[in-house]
């Protein structure tokens, strides 16, 4: 088992450097947001376009397969299951669903005076509405559930694919060198906004720590060969709560071995030792994706708003 390599959240891909590498931080941020925010009030047709184009994006930058291959298909498997389960779920409405007419009509009339033949109405307007798409023994799927089901399972591949894309293309320094770019105009209100991008920097930094913790904790606990069918179920619970303690003992272990090698190099305040890792600066492929990101939002005014 091994979570660095088979659940790669938040680490960054150094080698090889795509186009999605080379694009301005900022720029790329300003995406990432577009994707988290359309997604509100938008159509299903608006949230399945969401996903496809993520996944087009990963072909097109030709991110190398080991990458994506396990992280996208588990992704996808999640929100297949997400789909279903939501699907031939209860939509919450509680009501017997009814046809509209009766079956069997019954003549209140006269039978010998026959009504006039109404025209016969035409094809588009014969097809009927159905409340209920499938109803079979104890699975039904109803219109609600299913638009519910589609929101669910893309929003959960939206969020946590367009999040991770942005982690493996941008480096921890020029996310916050980004982060600390666009949060310039907040200096006026005396927010330290230094001090908030250094403590991102060390958090996104401290992910693959946490990574190595959990997968070297794990080991230990497999090697060990415990017989859990004979522990039970409280001994198994306290064996993992005496892992989650290790755990939390680590992980405040190597930040204090962090903060001290900040201190033997003489770091005092982030405004005294500023260290400027990247030269911000537009270039004609920034350019050229605000040009996108603007056409992006006129598609989604134009056909992604929910009705």
């Amino acid at each position: 088992m091994d979570l660095l390599r088979s659940l790669p959240i938040g680490l960054y891909l150094e080698q090889p450097q795509t186009w999605l590498h080379k694009l301005d931080p900022r720029v790329k941020l300003v995406w990432l947001m577009s994707f988290l925010t359309t997604y509100i009030f938008a159509n299903n047709l608006w949230r399945v376009l969401l996903v496809v184009l993520l996944i087009l994006a990963t072909f097109i930058a030709r991110i190398p397969r080991r990458v994506w291959q396990q992280q996208m298909g588990w992704l996808l498997t999640l929100c297949f299951f997400v789909l279903m389960i939501l699907a031939i779920s209860p939509d919450g409405f509680g009501i017997n669903y009814q046809p509209r007419l009766p079956t069997h009509q019954e003549v209140l009339t006269d039978t010998s005076v026959s009504p006039p033949t109404p025209a016969p109405a035409p094809a588009s307007k014969q097809q009927k509405y159905s409340y209920v798409l499938f109803d079979k023994g104890p699975v039904k799927v109803t219109r609600h559930s299913l638009d519910l089901a589609v929101r669910v399972s893309t929003m959960v591949f939206t969020l946590i694919y367009s999040t991770n894309l942005y982690l493996l293309t941008t480096a921890p320094e020029e996310i916050t060198a980004a982060i600390e770019s666009l949060m310039q105009p907040l200096r006026r209100l005396k927010l330290p906004v230094t001090e908030i991008t250094l403590t991102l920097t060390l958090s996104l930094r401290f992910i693959p720590l946490v990574l190595e913790e959990i997968q070297n904790l794990v080991r230990s606990v497999m090697t060990r060969a415990i017989n859990w069918k004979k522990l039970g179920l409280k001994g198994a619970f306290k064996i993992w709560m005496l892992v989650a303690e290790r755990l939390l003992e680590n992980l405040l272990l190597r930040a204090e071995q962090m903060a001290s090698a900040m201190m033997v190099r003489g770091f005092t305040s982030p405004q005294e030792h500023r260290v400027q890792w990247h030269n911000l600066r537009l270039r004609r492929s920034d350019w050229l994706a605000i040009a996108i990101l603007i056409v992006f939002w006129g598609v989604r005014l134009a056909i992604g708003t929910e009705v």
